[in-house]
């Protein structure tokens, strides 16, 4: 189904490229390097992709029979690790501008360090960058673990701290909405 374009995304195409904005060409594939993007904003800011968009912000569009086959292609590439890991859940929406077809996919910005093809990716400006030396990407992690505190030790916290109900509550929305066996349905919970 294709939704109307919200005033928000059409000037965030008016805008152009940048940090935050990739636009790329797609119509029968997906753009050979939208995964790198994918990861870059994945370990950066996050992002918006749109694809059907020149670098220009010509809108070039996307043939409509091909729409469906590019959706089912970019959410099975999302959970194959072999594309990009650790795996993610992005969703990709059809929207028409200009009597044309384009798709877009937010990228939020992740607590981990993600991997495409085995390469980490970085943004800056309005491309994406490989991540070879090891200090940079010790960067990344260091970044990303000042803002996101499931990496985080606590040291000085005890098991009182933690509410019991919230963990039961937590392990049932867990278990609720996963689509298989969630590792934490055989979990017990014995605080002590």
């Amino acid at each position: 189904m294709t939704d109307k374009i919200p005033n928000e995304l059409l000037e965030i195409i008016r805008s152009g490229e940048g940090v935050t904005t990739e636009f790329k060409e797609a119509n029968k594939n997906l753009p050979q390097t939208l995964f790198e993007t994918v990861c870059a904003f994945l370990n950066r800011n996050g992002g918006h992709i749109f694809l059907g968009i020149a670098d220009n912000g010509k809108i070039i569009g996307i043939d409509k029979e091909n729409i469906t086959k590019l959706k089912k292609d970019f959410t099975n590439l999302c959970s194959n690790p072999e594309k990009i890991d650790p795996t993610v859940y992005l969703n990709i929406r059809e929207y028409e501008i200009e009597k044309k077809k384009i798709l877009h996919i937010y990228v939020h910005e992740s607590s981990m360090v993600h991997r495409t093809n085995g390469t980490v990716f970085d943004r800056n400006e309005d491309g994406d960058y490989k991540v070879k030396i090891s200090e940079r990407i010790a960067n990344i992690y260091a970044r990303k673990q000042s803002f996101y505190t499931e990496n985080k030790v606590f040291p000085y916290a005890e098991m009182s701290d933690l509410r019991e109900d919230l963990i039961k509550r937590a392990r049932q929305m867990a278990i609720n909405n996963s689509s298989k066996n969630h590792v934490w349905t055989d979990m017990m919970i014995e605080m002590t």
